[in-house]
């Protein structure tokens, strides 16, 4: 496959960086095209760094708020056994599946995983009482999952 010329091959830094702001999507496949090139001096390399950055942040959001899907169905299915559904199920399969991928794609993230597990529990926790009507003092304070309960694909309460 031929490798794609650069848009403007007169851009230099400062205009990379102007580029940055004026066409984002321009920015970063001219950004690719340097970086293939090995032309890393003509790299915008402080917008450069904060999209990397940006990545991970974003990736750690995602997971979060996976985690937390989960668990705030988990607690519905165990404290409202008269209303589960297979939405709930699937709800939770699906975010399940989604974690999964992130761990396959980026196996540290599991690390991260376990270490938000009890902020995630929280939100969790609050998300169930209001979306279940229920009093926030019916769930338990810490989470009564593991976290190998959480990812378990078969785990239900």
């Amino acid at each position: 496959m031929p490798t794609k010329k650069l848009l403007d091959p007169a851009l230099d830094t400062q205009n990379l960086k102007s580029l940055y702001d004026r066409d984002f999507m321009n920015w970063v496949e001219t950004t690719a095209q340097l970086l293939k090139e090995q032309k890393f001096a003509a790299l915008d390399l402080e917008n450069l760094i904060e999209e990397i950055e940006g990545m991970g942040r974003s990736n750690k959001s995602a997971l979060r708020s996976n985690l937390i899907v989960v668990l705030m169905h988990l607690l519905k299915w165990q404290y409202q056994v008269d209303k589960r559904s297979n939405s709930w199920k699937f709800t939770i399969r699906e975010h399940r599946r989604r974690l999964d991928e992130d761990f396959e794609d980026s196996p540290s993230l599991k690390v991260y995983c376990v270490e938000v597990l009890a902020k995630c529990y929280q939100n969790a926790r609050n998300l169930a009482a209001d979306e279940t009507g229920l009093n926030l003092r019916i769930f338990p304070v810490e989470s009564p999952f593991s976290i190998e309960q959480v990812l378990d694909s078969e785990f239900l309460p």
